[in-house]
Parts: C-alpha cells; sequence; structure tokens
C-alpha cells in the first residue's frame, strides 16, 4: 500500500485536523456515489480512506512512524515470516520456528518425546498449519448491504471474502482453513480478517440506524414538499411537511441496517437543513421587509437568558 500521508498530500508533522480536513476533501472528489461505475475513482477513494483510518488512530500513526507497522496496519515481522514461510515446503517453518535446525531432527525430537524411539517415517506427525490475519478497507455501503471482495495476502495468495450484510467497523471474519498449510498432513490453519469501514460522506451509522442531514430550500420547508431523499438503497420520494425547520427530523421505517440476529431493520432518519437561495431574490428580500409576522419570536431567547 501507499505511504498514507503521501496519500492524503500532507505532510508528517501533519495535525489532526489537517489530515481530517484533508480526507474529507478527497472524499468529496472521488467518493464512488459520485462517481458511478468509475473503478479509478473507486480505487482512489479506497486508498483515501484507507490512509486516514491510520492516520486518525494516534497510536496506530505512531506505531507507523516508528515502522513497527505498515501502511495498511499488518505487523512488519509477521509479514517478513509469511513471505519465509511461503517460500518453504509446507512443513519447513515449523522445524525452524521451533528451533530444529531441519524437519528431520523436529521428527526424531517427537519420536522420542511420545514414544517408539528412534526415527519415525515423514508424515508421522501432524500438525495444524499457522493462522494469518489481514485488514480489509470496505466501503460503507458494501458493509451496509453485504457484498464479496477479492484480498490478497502478503504471500500472494488471494482469497474472496464474504462481507456479511450489516457487517460493523472492526468486526473479525474467521475464514477457516486459508491460513498456513499444515505439517506431516495436518490440517490447514485459518485466516482472520478484520474489516475497517470507511466512513460515508453524508450517511452515518448508529446501532442499526442511519443518519442523514438533507438540505432543502426556504420555499421546501415553508411550504411542504415531495423531494428526494438518498438511502442505502438508492434514492426514495418523501414529503416535507408544511411548515419544518432546520433540526426537523424525519423517519423512514425499515430503511437501515438489518439486524443480524434478529433480521429486523433499523430506520433512515432524516434530519433537515434548511438553505437560503445562493444567489439575490428581491422579491424574497422585498417581501421580508415589508412582512409584519403575526407572532413575534425571539429564536435566541434561550441562550440569552
Amino acid at each position: 500500500m501507499k505511504d498514507p500521508y503521501e496519500t492524503l498530500g500532507v505532510a508528517r508533522s501533519a495535525t489532526d485536523k489537517e489530515i481530517k480536513e484533508a480526507f474529507k476533501t478527497l472524499a468529496r472528489k472521488f467518493h464512488p456515489d459520485l462517481h458511478p461505475a468509475d473503478k479509478e475513482a473507486e480505487s482512489r477513494f479506497k486508498e483515501i480512506s484507507g490512509a486516514h483510518d491510520l492516520l486518525k488512530d494516534k497510536e496506530k500513526r505512531r506505531r507507523f512512524d516508528a515502522g513497527e507497522i505498515d501502511a495498511s496496519g499488518a505487523q512488519r515481522p509477521q509479514e517478513r515470516f509469511y513471505r519465509e514461510y511461503a517460500d518453504g515446503p509446507a512443513y519447513a517453518s515449523h522445524a525452524a520456528r521451533d528451533g530444529f535446525a531441519s524437519n528431520e531432527d523436529l521428527e526424531e525430537f517427537l519420536a522420542q518425546a511420545f514414544g517408539g524411539g528412534g526415527r519415525r517415517p515423514r508424515g508421522a506427525f501432524r500438525a495444524p498449519g499457522q493462522d494469518v490475519s489481514a485488514v480489509l478497507p470496505v466501503a460503507f455501503l458494501d458493509a451496509a448491504n453485504g457484498a464479496t471482495r477479492t484480498i490478497m495476502l502478503t504471500e500472494g495468495k488471494a482469497l474472496q471474502v464474504k462481507i456479511p450484510e450489516g457487517a460493523e467497523d472492526r468486526q473479525m471474519l474467521r475464514l477457516k482453513g486459508q491460513g498456513m498449510p499444515g505439517f506431516g498432513g495436518g490440517p490447514a490453519g485459518d485466516a482472520y480478517v478484520e474489516l475497517h469501514v470507511e466512513p460515508h460522506p453524508f450517511f452515518r451509522r448508529k446501532d442499526d440506524n442511519i443518519h442523514v442531514e438533507l438540505p432543502v430550500t426556504l420555499k421546501e420547508a415553508l411550504l411542504g414538499a415531495r423531494v428526494q431523499v438518498p438511502t442505502l438503497k438508492g434514492p426514495v420520494a418523501m414529503t416535507i411537511p408544511k411548515g419544518s425547520n432546520t433540526g426537523t427530523t424525519l423517519r423512514l421505517r425499515s430503511k437501515g441496517i438489518r439486524n443480524r440476529k434478529t433480521g429486523e431493520r433499523g430506520h433512515l432518519l432524516i434530519t433537515l437543513k434548511v438553505v437560503l437561495p445562493e444567489a439575490e431574490e428581491p422579491e424574497l428580500a422585498a417581501f421580508l421587509e415589508a412582512w409584519q409576522p403575526k407572532n413575534m419570536q425571539d429564536p435566541r431567547k434561550e441562550i440569552l437568558s
């Protein structure tokens, strides 16, 4: 993986705020939702999210700067061992790992330790292979809806990883028998894949509910309107009630995350944000200057009292 500082375009001395701002700028530019079917943009967004995920974590950033982990968050010594192991026979590293000069020496020791005296034929002893671990960055919508992704282990082995619907950040998946080969015909180890769910530009997850802030015009808020709202499965139509205000929260039932235990979905909670016109509106300004509200109110009463 690329250097996370280079990916975000920040210096190694960058502050947490500078890293966060750089990520927001790049995420808005390359998010897949803004570039449908653009694989290059999707790949770039994953790199950006992975870099931000590492650098926003103070401990991970410290360990990366110290050379203890690589850009994916994996331990560097483990990666070297993995490659060395993959270069030899299926059983070779077990002898070396346990301090024996050769596999034959290991077999002789096992024979003496467990009875039978003398050497035993190769394959008389079996041992399971070592487990391996990896980190898989996952797009927010892939975690919410479920997906299948390919991950490359350090020695070049490709694994198909099925991301379950509703997967959570830091969730660990176990791929049985996908680790290192066993010794003497023993079973292979397992692969453990930790999911790192990338942030979304406008969706936020809380438990099984999804929160989103929806900009609406002054006219839509005042008079009510039928508008399109983004959901995990695509846009849907929703009615904005008359007299809505910034902070008004509406709910779309069962449009959130499916609970893995109950099978029921959470809700989509939409918080409205009234946005004034960007360009000048002389007629609106003239109306407001002449308007005399029937019910005078002080919106700052609570914070100034």
